[in-house]
């Protein structure tokens, strides 16, 4: 591969002007880069040995060639709430064109005041910057739909938060920034046209097979509609836990987006709740398959005047899609679900025989990751599993489903083993790494990241779950 400077596009900005607005990154008195994802910038076909030493473009004071900045607008429903949003802290650089064709926006996260900043000072500190590179490479590499990070850089200003922060930038990848929010705000203040044009704009550049489809704004939702449903049962058969669930944070692209207050479940519950403010559980990890279809109940009232100009029928035919995510969702995470257990002859009772592993996990205050991964080398008997009685029933019913199949009990353990990591972004590793960062040594987070990379390859150091704690793990919509 020939690896060159840039190649920006801009399509986006060919949308009206209420979309967007032209918006300078911030400049920074003492950029330095801090982790530089080289995998992802030579996916991308980028001179990685000239952009490792260029700080300032990641950190917000110089342009890369053919860049063009703006801020997107966009709205959204946060727990619920309309709100007016918009990237207050954020400009989108262009749109890159990777050798493979590929299109990926490139976003500084944390580079400065947009128009959209509202009261805020438009910047972000180092450690949820770093949080969220830890996470998204994570998810990538589990085989999650995820932004993701291509770099981070100090930017030599201080954050003043609860106290006096490092400030940093985030170079963030991804399909694209639209998101269900978009809809929201241009349904809120745009008109017929302006929703028009982003949706034959979104098809363009995620859906062209549907360009020259009858309906094609029922079928757009449809496709939104599956690749939403995709990706929240991998949430779910991974025990992760996004923790903020508004609609401005659900891409069209059906890509992991803003990794705020998120975590991995270590003890099985479907209660959890990370985020320190979602107080009554909204986003709860049992609650995600639902506010998935929340959110795109959302986006389907905003394209129903152009779904069909019949009111009724539009809102029959959509509610059809909505009900055929489910349909999709629940599919994918039985299916996905018989694959973690090394089930390959589906049956009715498959069902039953998962909720009942689920219900003694969480009565028995199980590991989620591990006991999953356990059951691939449970037939030695030797698991501190088989000490709960529960278990023992359980693992007798499994056991004689798989013996029951055609294929060897290896071909089991074998999908298993695929399904099942042994390395999940353990929030006490994590927090971890960060705190060494935040003392200036990245050793033991380039360390967490290394483990991640290889998540189904088992890790005594990465394996292991926390220590017992009375006190419940909470994160925050860091900035």
């Amino acid at each position: 591969m020939q690896f060159k400077d840039w190649n920006f596009e801009h399509t986006y900005t060919k949308l009206p002007e209420i979309f967007f607005q032209n918006q300078m990154p911030a400049a920074a008195p003492a950029p330095q880069i801090v982790i530089f994802n080289q995998g992802l910038s030579q996916t991308l076909g980028l001179n990685t040995d000239k952009l490792k030493i260029t700080p300032q473009i990641f950190a917000g004071s110089e342009l890369p060639y053919g860049a063009k900045p703006i801020s997107q607008a966009y709205a959204g429903y946060q727990f619920g709430h309309f709100a007016m949003l918009g990237d207050g802290r954020a400009v989108l650089l262009g749109e890159h064109i990777a050798p493979d064709n590929r299109r990926f926006d490139i976003q500084l996260k944390g580079s400065g005041k947009t128009p959209y900043s509202r009261r805020g000072d438009g910047q972000a500190a180092l450690l949820p910057m770093l949080r969220e590179y830890i996470i998204s490479e994570a998810m990538f590499f589990l085989g999650i739909p995820t932004t993701r990070s291509l770099a981070v850089a100090l930017t030599g200003k201080d954050v003043i938060r609860e106290k006096v922060l490092q400030g940093a930038v985030l170079t963030r990848v991804a399909s694209s920034h639209i998101r269900v929010g978009t809809f929201n705000y241009i349904s809120a203040f745009g008109t017929l046209e302006d929703l028009c044009k982003l949706s034959d704009y979104c098809i363009w550049r995620h859906f062209p097979w549907l360009e020259n489809s009858d309906n094609k704004y029922l079928l757009f939702l449809r496709e939104a509609a599956h690749l939403q449903a995709s990706l929240i049962a991998k949430w779910q058969l991974a025990g992760f836990v996004h923790g903020v669930m508004n609609t401005d944070n659900m891409a069209i692209s059906g890509e992991t987006i803003d990794y705020g207050p998120c975590a991995f479940m270590d003890f099985y519950n479907p209660d959890t709740v990370f985020s320190s403010i979602d107080i009554e559980g909204r986003y709860a990890y049992k609650n995600q398959p639902l506010i998935g279809a929340w959110n795109l109940s959302k986006l389907a009232e905003e394209l129903l005047p152009l779904i069909d100009e019949n009111q009724n029928m539009a809102v029959e035919l959509a509610q059809k899609e909505i009900d055929n995510y489910w349909k999709c969702y629940n599919e994918n995470w039985l299916a996905g679900m018989r694959s973690k257990l090394g089930i390959v002859c589906d049956e009715p009772e498959d069902t039953r025989l998962i909720e009942e592993l689920l219900d003694l996990m969480e009565k028995n205050n199980l590991d989620y990751t591990n006991t999953f991964r356990a059951l691939s080398s449970a037939n030695n008997k030797t698991s501190s599993l088989f000490e709960i009685p529960e278990f023992i029933l359980w693992h007798k019913k499994w056991q004689f489903k798989i013996e029951k199949q055609p294929q060897s009990l290896d071909h089991s353990i074998e999908m298993m083993n695929k399904h099942n990591p042994a390395v999940i972004p353990r929030n006490y590793r994590v927090e971890e790494a960060l705190t060494a960062a935040e003392n200036g040594d990245f050793l033991v987070m380039d360390n967490l990241l290394h483990a991640l990379s290889k998540p189904f390859e088992e890790s005594e150091i990465y394996s292991s779950p926390p220590k017992p704690s009375s006190c419940r793990y909470k994160t925050f919509c860091g900035v």
